[in-house]
């Protein structure tokens, strides 16, 4: 339950975030079907159990997907530098569940057809429970 309520609270805030707003054309939980290009989305995600003896816990990995189009490599190193930036700031005190920490851990960029890019960003967030 607190990693479909981590990934809730992540895509709203992604999407409530105006210097992103003014970059992409979505921001989903998952594959938009009809979207232009740039769009953002969870790619997947997995939990592991991170409790202690006093709360609930979750360690969980969050892969978000960028879609964009460009030929050159640096296409959208700001746009990805903005999405780091707002992930790093999504607010560690949420409603059921405290964010103790979230870490980058890995990036992955394709460049596919049609002079188009995807770039995948890896993250572990590590949450108590209220």
């Amino acid at each position: 339950m607190i990693e479909v309520l981590l990934r809730a609270a992540l895509i709203a805030w992604l999407a409530a975030d105006a210097t992103l707003a003014g970059l992409l054309n979505s921001v989903t939980e998952e594959v938009p079907s009809r979207t232009a290009l740039p769009w953002l989305a969870i790619a997947t995600s997995a939990s592991t159990d991170w409790s202690c003896k006093s709360n609930a816990g979750r360690e969980v990995r969050v892969a978000l997907e960028l879609h964009c189009r460009g030929d050159a490599p640096d296409t959208a190193a700001s746009l990805v530098s903005a999405i780091e930036q707002s992930v790093a700031a999504l607010p560690s005190a949420q409603p059921t569940y405290d964010i103790v920490t979230t870490q980058f851990i890995r990036a992955r960029a394709e460049q596919r057809p049609a002079n188009t890019r995807a770039i995948l960003l890896e993250y572990r967030f590590r949450l108590l429970a209220h």
